[in-house]
Formats: structure tokens, sequence, C-alpha cells
């Protein structure tokens, strides 16, 4: 009877599947047949994943005192889950050619709606075990959780849910959601400010930070009624799931995961954690700044996905290892060393990919400058350079929707990219009139403006310290401001 609670353990924790237990019953404590007997009358549901997944961000058992309900697991983010699953549908219609006014009406039931029935648009396959968002985590929305600041790197003096709605408008009045007129693509600019402005706001300001304040959402009662989850597991499940990694990504490569993001038949393989043959968006798929982070460590120069991951699970084990009780003031202290590194190296991720595109900035502005210059066709080129100008401009926005007052930094962000590509004749966006349309005035040279790209790259690598640098092209500086100088650049008329 002495190995009774030791068995009970490994059962409640997912370490044992009560399917076979070659179980070696010593003299003195059981009849082999009594084991049997034993395992027969538990009623323990099976893990999410295989037991060898020691640090998969699942397995959490039900630490709420008095429960009644039947959930034998604690972890719960499903809604958050849902939201990338309502982005990555608004990127997909942006991007359409659906009618305007029909593409505008759908764009929003995904924005701002709750109706049920809202069809998964991306990822989509046979592999895929959920095909509606309601399949995930009905009644969800993305408005609701936007910035509500001001974003001061958009005209117009508007709110994060303001400025996507804007866009959203623009976005079905478009041709595949790019405005020839302005050089703005819009898919991208409502993916990565949706990214940031929901997602990492969420996850650093409202969950990390305000939400690990120890009399918000205390531990030692449920996050609500009935719940199976205290309110800091839950707050903490929260701010996971606005990462978009896979819970068993610590027993994954970056590459690993990135295959998985893109679904590609080994993705399908690695990322089927139970076996099941289905691929569970909830638990088993890569979403948002998590792909964007595994991207970055292929390179092999930055551990981004990996530490922000651990720093989650193991502050997930300091909450479980509390059992229900309040935190005490020393493991608040290190749930927030663990918040600290999240918030830290996340940001990193989003520096990097402000970094990588003003690199694709200048690299487009050097083919654009080119083909002015020979008279060839400048239309592919400056496709290329408004998506990614909106890429750049969508994560620098995203930066600055932490939570975080980041000072100067800000200023000369949003001064060096402003709100629009530089188009040919050396104008760019100014503001927006009191009738919602862009008003554009003289701006810098193109040659200039490639200029500031190396200034954004720089300021990346000074306040950030970016590691990976994909599209490093700082060493080009000295030479394009000698360029300028000598009034050598090429004409734009």
């Amino acid at each position: 009877h002495d190995a009774l609670p030791i068995l009970f353990l490994f059962l409640r924790n997912g370490i044992v599947r009560p399917i076979v237990v070659i179980f070696n019953c010593l003299e003195g404590f059981m009849k082999l047949h009594h084991c049997f007997a034993f395992l027969a009358s538990m009623s323990v549901a099976a893990p999410s994943f295989s037991a060898h997944h020691a640090n998969d961000y699942a397995g959490f058992s039900v630490t709420v005192k008095a429960y009644q309900g039947k959930a034998t697991s604690s972890v719960s983010y499903e809604g958050q889950i849902a939201r990338h699953l309502l982005h990555n549908a608004l990127k997909s219609l942006a991007g359409s050619n659906i009618p305007s006014d029909e593409r505008k009406q759908k764009m929003l039931e995904y924005f701002s709606g709750t109706a049920k029935g809202r069809e998964i648009l991306s990822p989509k396959g046979d592999a895929l075990l959920q095909k509606n968002v309601d399949d995930v985590s009905g009644g969800k929305q993305l408005a609701d959780k936007a910035y509500k600041g001001i974003v001061t790197g958009w005209p117009g003096n508007k709110t994060g849910a303001e400025v996507l709605e804007f866009m959203i408008d623009k976005a079905a009045k478009t041709e595949d959601g790019f405005d020839p007129a302005t050089g703005l693509d819009y898919k991208q600019l409502i993916s990565k400010l949706t990214m940031g402005a929901v997602f990492y706001h969420q996850a650093v300001d409202s969950y990390l930070t305000k939400g690990l304040s120890p009399d918000v959402k205390t531990n030692d009662k449920p996050y609500s009624d009935g719940a199976a989850y205290t309110g800091k597991e839950h707050v903490w499940d929260e701010a996971f799931g606005y990462f978009g990694a896979p819970a068993h990504t610590l027993s994954l490569s970056a590459d690993d995961v990135y295959q998985i993001a893109k679904l590609t038949p080994e993705g399908v393989r690695l990322a089927d954690a139970n076996k099941d043959g289905k691929v569970d968006l909830v638990t088993e798929m890569a979403y948002g700044h998590a792909y964007y982070a595994a991207g970055f460590d292929k390179s092999g120069k930055t551990n981004y996905l990996h530490d922000i991951t651990k720093a989650y699970v193991e502050g997930r084990k300091l909450i479980a290892a509390a059992d229900g009780k309040k935190l005490t003031d020393a493991q608040y202290s290190q749930l927030n060393e663990y918040a600290n590194t999240i918030k830290t190296q996340w940001e990193k991720v989003i520096a990097e990919a402000v970094f990588k595109y003003a690199g694709e900035v200048y690299q487009d502005l050097q083919k654009f400058n080119a083909a002015i210059k020979a008279n060839g066709d400048v239309a592919p080129i400056f496709r290329e350079y408004g998506e990614h100008w909106s890429e750049l401009k969508g994560f620098a926005l995203a930066l600055q929707s932490g939570g975080k007052d980041l000072g100067e930094t800000s200023v000369l962000l949003n001064r060096l990219i402003g709100f629009s590509p530089v188009l040919v004749g050396d104008t760019q966006i100014t503001g927006i009139d009191a009738d919602g349309n862009y008003t554009q005035s003289k701006s810098v040279s193109l040659e200039a403006y490639q200029l500031n790209m190396l200034k954004v790259q720089k300021l990346m690598v000074d306040q950030y310290a970016v590691k990976a640098r994909s599209h490093d092209v700082l060493n080009n500086m000295e030479g394009l401001i000698k360029q300028i100088d000598s009034g050598a650049s090429a004409e734009n008329d």
C-alpha cells in the first residue's frame, strides 16, 4: 500500500498512461492482480502529449481548492489561439479580391464580430483538427483587445483599434490589399500591427506586467466561478497563448517550429506531438511572433524562441508548485524574473524584424533607383518596395505597443520611416484630412531615404543589440553618405 501514493502521483502528472503498467510489486506491498484492479478503478484522462515531453506547456494539474468540475488540466489559452486565427483571416481577406463592400464586411466579422460559424481561413488542410474558430473558442474578437493608447506612428491621432479599422476600410478598396498610389500594402500593415497592438500588447503589458500584481487575479482563488485554473495560472497561460509557440516547443528545433508554421509535410509530422494524426491548432501549431523568433533563430546567432518558451514553462511550473495557495514574495520575485526574460526577448524579436525589413527596403530602393536610371520596368520593384515597407512599418508600430515608453527611440523610428514609402517625385504621406483621405507633401530624396533605412538598422543595434541581423546593409552607410554629400545621387524627375 506504500506504493499507492507514488503511483497516483505518476498518473496525476501524466507521466504514466493507464493503459499498460509494468509494475513489480514487492513482497509486503500488493499482489500483482491488485495493481491492475487499482488501475482499472482509476479515472485518469490521458495527457495531451507524450510522457517524454517533460518540458511541454501542458500537463499541469488542477490546483483550485474545492474544484467540482471534470477537468484534469489547469492549462487554458484557447481564446488567445482563436485570436491568432482571427488575425490570419484578416490578413487573408485583406490580400484577396473579394468585392469591396463584401470584403470590408467579412473583415469586420473577424475583427470586431463575435458571430458563430466563422470559418478558419488560415491555416487550412485535412491534417488540421479544427475547422471553425468556434471549435477553438467562441465569441472572441480582436477589436476589444487592441492597444487603447494613441498610435503616434500613424497619422490621425487614432487608437490601435481605430487605426486597424481605418486600414480595413482602405484595404477593402484595393486589389490584393495594395494601393499603388501610396505604396501601402494593407495586408502586411494590418497583420503586423495586429500582432503588436493585440498579441504583444496584451501579453507583455496586460498579463506579464499588470496581471502579475499580487492583488490581481490571485492564486488562491479560481480565475472565475467554476474555473479549473487559478487567477495567476490563467493570467500566465493567456500570455503564453499570445506568443504563439507550440506547447512542445522545447522538444523541437527552431527550424522544426518554422516548418510547423509553414505546414510543410515535415512540419505536419513534427506538429503532431500526441501522434493522433491531426494537428491541434491550440497546442500543436505555431503563430505570430513565435514564428518570427524561429525564423531568426535558424541563423544560429540567437535563441529567442527557446529562451522565451523556457521562461514561460518555468514560470508555469512555479505557479503550479504553489498548489492553489497565494504566491509568496520570493515566488513573485522569481516569476517576475521569468516575465522580464519574456518581455526583453520578445521585444528583441520585433526589433530584429524592424532591422530585417529596413534592410529589405534599402535593397529595394537600390533596385528601384537602378531601374529608374535605366528606364526599366519599375512596377514589380515598387510592389516589393511597398510590401517590405509595410512590414517594416507594421513592426515599428508593434514595437511601440508594449506599454513601455520608448522615448527618443519612438521619435527617431517614426521620423526615419514616416507614414508611407517615399515615392517617385520624393513625396510621402504626411497626414489624413477630415474625409479620411491621405495628404502628401515633399519629402527626402530616394537616396536620402535609403540612408534613413541604414539609420533604422543602426538604431536597432544600438537600442536592442540585435544579433540575427537579417539583411544587414550597415556596411553601406559610409559610401551612401559620401554619395549624397557629393551630389552624385540619381535624379528622380
